[in-house]
C-alpha cells in the first residue's frame, strides 16, 4: 500500500499547468470521490461572459484524473484520461463553481468517474463522465 497524498500534494500538482491558469483548488479528497471549485472570471469565461464549456471538461477531467492519481501508487503507475463527455445545463457568469468527482468504477486498467458541477446557489451546471486509464511508469 502506497502512502496517501494530502490536499496540499495534490493541489501542488497543478502548479505551472493548466489547473493553476484556470485557479482550480481541490478541497477535499475521500477513498472514492474528491471535490475542488474553480473561479468563473476572465481566465475561465467565453466571450459572451458566460463559463465556457471547455473549462467545465478541464475542471471536470483534472478532478477525476486525480482522483485516479489517489488510487494508484504514483511511483509504478500513471493515469491519462481516454474519454470525457460533458452535458452543460445552466450558465454561470461569475463566482464559484464547485465540483465532485465520484467513482462508478474501478479495475485494475481503468476507472470511470461521474463528475457534477453547480453554482454557488447548488444548481447544477455540468455533469460529465471520464473513463481514465492506468498505466505502467516504463523506466
Amino acid at each position: 500500500m502506497h502512502r496517501k497524498m494530502t490536499l496540499a500534494e495534490l493541489n501542488a500538482l497543478s502548479v505551472g499547468n493548466m489547473g493553476e491558469h484556470l485557479g482550480i483548488e481541490l478541497t477535499e479528497a475521500g477513498d472514492d470521490f474528491i471535490c475542488g471549485k474553480m473561479p468563473v472570471d476572465f481566465r475561465t469565461k467565453q466571450p459572451m461572459g458566460l463559463l465556457h464549456g471547455g473549462a467545465s471538461a478541464a475542471f471536470a477531467e483534472t478532478l477525476g484524473s486525480v482522483g485516479s492519481l489517489m488510487l494508484v501508487n504514483p511511483e509504478t503507475h500513471t493515469v491519462v484520461g481516454v474519454e470525457i463527455n460533458a452535458n452543460h445545463l445552466k450558465k454561470a457568469t461569475s463566482g464559484y463553481v464547485y465540483g465532485k468527482a465520484s467513482l462508478l468504477m474501478r479495475s485494475r486498467k481503468l476507472h470511470v468517474w461521474d463528475i457534477r458541477i453547480s453554482n454557488e446557489e447548488h444548481e447544477l451546471v455540468c455533469i460529465s463522465r471520464l473513463t481514465v486509464m492506468i498505466l505502467e511508469r516504463r523506466n
